[in-house]
């Protein structure tokens, strides 16, 4: 189960008591923020696309989604989201609890920018009833980012 393998990686930072599980499912933005009780921009959604041969999850604020142009300018490829099926598949998580912990080998993590609004953001556990409070820089230091990029935009815009 996806859970505890995002418990077992978060043990090395001692942080694995501090997975959240709910009764209620936390599989989409909405959802989180109402099992969390927080606003939906505090939610860091696992967004999972491929960059040529390359796998990658992005990590954003629940109210920001993919700008294709600063997405284009940064990888040089357009963004194409994975499949439900390609997701568990190649980052090692199922739709819905998707996390930046635990990831297949090989998946390049990226934080966008969006996040550095909040002292704390709530990214999912793998599974779709859980997550974690984090700083910036515990979320920075337990995803293993390969750093932060600028290639999303609110979703009004």
């Amino acid at each position: 189960m996806a859970i505890e393998r995002v418990r077992a990686y978060l043990e090395q930072y001692g942080a694995a008591d501090r997975v959240l599980e709910f009764g209620v499912s936390s599989a989409t933005v909405e959802q989180a923020s109402k099992a969390l009780g927080c606003q939906p921009a505090r939610i860091a959604k696992s967004l999972s696309l491929k960059a040529g041969e390359e796998y990658l999850v992005i990590v954003t604020a629940g109210d920001y989604k993919i700008d294709n142009a600063k997405y284009k300018a940064r990888f040089r490829t357009k963004a194409r989201m994975l499949s439900a099926a390609e997701v568990e598949e190649h980052i090692g998580h199922a739709v819905g609890g998707v996390c930046p912990f635990g990831v297949n080998d090989g998946v390049t993590v990226y934080l966008d920018e969006s996040l550095k609004r909040f002292e704390t953001v709530f990214p999912a556990c793998g599974s779709s009833n859980s997550a974690i409070e984090l700083t910036l820089a515990e979320l920075e230091s337990y995803s293993r980012c390969a750093g932060w990029v600028d290639v999303c935009k609110r979703m009004e815009e």
